[in-house]
């Protein structure tokens, strides 16, 4: 069963993802980390995440801040993208887990809010849009 990923994992790279539902950009300059080595290391070591970056990280079903400098909005997704968990505005030195998500998206705090993400919507990945940062929901 392929995932809601397989688009970003094409030759040409640069995307971001859609929320199906309103359209909005969720993430707009997207990182992905998808072995061992990525996934461990996620955000650590960063001062922080602009607005419109996120980075996915699968499969996992759960993250920690520990070590993090800087709180960030979690959003949970399974395999088909579907949105089933959202953690907004997550601190340093805390976990958040949800055992049916295939993967985790970190982003810069109060992305969520500002994308309206919700509970059951889809992420969708797509071409890169052509935007500022003023531009960004």
């Amino acid at each position: 069963m392929t995932h809601f990923l397989a688009p970003a994992l094409e030759p040409d790279g640069a995307c971001g993802l859609q929320i199906e539902r309103s359209g909005a950009w969720l993430v707009t300059h997207l990182e992905l980390a998808l072995d061992s080595k990525t996934r461990t290391r996620g955000l650590l070591g960063r001062d922080g995440l602009a607005a419109g970056h996120g980075l996915v990280i699968a499969p996992s079903q759960g993250v920690h801040t520990f070590g993090m400098r800087f709180p960030i909005d979690i959003v949970f997704v399974r395999r088909d993208g579907r949105v089933v968990r959202c953690r907004p505005h997550v601190r340093p030195r805390r976990l958040a887990i949800w055992l049916t998500a295939f993967a985790v998206i970190e982003l810069a705090a109060d992305a969520i809010g500002r994308a309206g993400v919700q509970v059951g919507d889809r992420v969708l990945v797509k071409a890169r849009p052509q935007v500022q940062m003023g531009d960004l929901v």
